[in-house]
């Protein structure tokens, strides 16, 4: 992969993060997510919006020593073992309350870097010497809420901070192929979202309905859905786009991942 151009303000990007396995084997996915992070300007601090933190009103994790979170059960112990010491962000989590009205998000010590955040940031930036800070979803707002949020932490990416959202364009775990297969209504969504990306029609992503039957097969809970939102809220009028993956992964999977810079 060529490296990246730098501007004034750092990229923003959606990371198809799927399996938490990913973080540890050899496989395609990490390949690029190791790729790119040797293509990325070094930030001052990095903003994660992970599928894997769903709150009560929004919060954002404003500790100085994030935690590692193993947020799943039934894999090896090895993936259990792994650890990402970066430290936190909590001035740069400041900024997100001051940007924002007034109650509008809460700053929280609970919290740390579930497996949305890690790893993928393990790969991107293996050395966890940039600080990280997560923000969560909020379960009581609609895509549009999300999106109206988002866009005004836009001026963040001029601060030195990527900011990333992690968590899968198509995800139904109820329909895991292990072979691989990759259904036509997978495919359909996958390339509606692919669509909409390309011309920037963010009415497209906003009303996935107009997808029809594929979007209630690929978005069946949409925590995974939305931090696509977070990122396309969050981009300038000069960025380009460039797609990292665009595979899928146990059929109903997509790993599709986008950087905007």
């Amino acid at each position: 992969m060529n490296r990246l151009k730098t501007n004034t303000h750092m990229p923003a990007m959606f990371i198809g993060h799927g399996n938490p396995m990913n973080a540890i084997t050899d496989n395609p996915y990490r390949d690029a997510w190791l790729a790119l992070g040797k293509s990325l300007p070094k930030p001052n601090a990095i903003l994660c919006v992970s599928a894997h933190w769903q709150t009560q009103g929004t919060q954002v994790c404003a500790t100085s020593s994030p935690k590692t979170i193993h947020d799943f059960g039934g894999f090896p112990k090895e993936l259990f073992a792994q650890q990402y010491p970066a430290p936190g962000a909590p001035e740069y989590a400041k900024m997100v309350c001051d940007l924002l009205p007034a109650n509008t998000v809460t700053a929280s010590l609970d919290w740390g870097l579930d497996h949305g955040a890690w790893t993928i940031l393990q790969s991107l930036f293996p050395q966890a010497d940039i600080p990280v800070f997560q923000l969560s979803l909020d379960v009581n707002l609609n895509f549009q809420e999300h999106f109206n949020l988002a866009k005004q932490l836009a001026s963040l990416r001029e601060q030195g901070v990527i900011i990333i959202g992690s968590g899968n364009i198509v995800h139904n775990l109820a329909r895991l192929d292990m072979q691989g297969n990759t259904p036509d209504w997978a495919v359909n969504f996958d390339s509606y979202i692919k669509n909409a990306l390309t011309s920037g029609d963010e009415l497209a992503l906003l009303t996935i309905a107009n997808a029809g039957e594929a979007a209630n097969l690929a978005v069946p809970t949409d925590e995974h859905f939305l931090p696509l939102l977070y990122i396309a809220a969050v981009k300038h009028g000069d960025d380009t786009m460039q797609f990292i993956v665009d595979s899928f992964d146990l059929g109903s999977l997509s790993m599709r991942s986008v950087i905007f810079q």
